[in-house]
């Protein structure tokens, strides 16, 4: 082989070695690239955990908004406000839900003003202040309730009855209409006349 031909040869040898030798730290720079932009695809799918926690996050936030009824102090209220237990319902003018006590005849009926305390299944009264007293109207009308039986309307004669052996024996459970627990709702016409006088059923 002449030697022009053996330099041609070497220096083709030369260019085809430093042509691979540029294409080897190009791959791998590409190759770099590739995985840098593997790493770039894998933070923001690392990154969705993040956004999707808020959301689940979020979802028992709700359970926790929604849990109002428990500090309420209500177990079983079947969602009604703790107040539904603890005030009575607005009464009409003249009316208002009373204690009556010893001393009640069939002309005077003698009571006490109650203040509401909370109940477990319904608002109770708890009897307040100084006795007071209030004539029967000629035309008052008495009704016992009980969850015995349907409401029963009264003279005023066997209303006072009922009152004074149930002040005597609260605990008295005889009949269809056994003893309330004292809780009597009353109208008082502007005169200060007792007009009618409803006994509240109690279980």
């Amino acid at each position: 082989m002449s030697a022009s031909r053996r330099l041609l040869a070497t220096a083709l040898v030369a260019t085809a070695a430093l042509g691979l030798a540029a294409c080897g730290p190009d791959d791998s720079s590409d190759q770099g690239a590739g995985s840098g932009s593997g790493t770039a695809t894998a933070a923001p799918t690392a990154a969705a955990p993040t956004t999707a926690a808020p959301a689940g996050t979020g979802k028992p936030a709700a359970p926790g908004g929604t849990a109002k009824p428990a500090p309420s102090g209500t177990p079983g209220a079947s969602g009604e406000p703790e107040e539904g237990f603890c005030t009575h319902g607005p009464l009409p003018a003249g009316q208002k839900w009373i204690y009556p006590g010893k001393g009640t005849t069939a002309a005077t009926l003698v009571y006490k003003d109650t203040k509401d305390v909370c109940g477990v299944n319904d608002v109770g009264f708890d009897p307040v202040g100084a006795d007071k007293t209030a004539a029967f109207a000629p035309t008052a009308k008495g009704h016992l309730s009980s969850v015995l039986a349907p409401p029963k309307d009264v003279n005023v004669a066997d209303l006072v009855k009922h009152i004074n052996e149930c002040i005597a024996n609260p605990h008295n459970e005889k009949g269809s209409y056994p003893c309330s627990t004292g809780d009597y709702k009353v109208a008082i016409d502007a005169s200060g006349k007792v007009t009618e006088l409803w006994e509240r059923a109690h279980s």
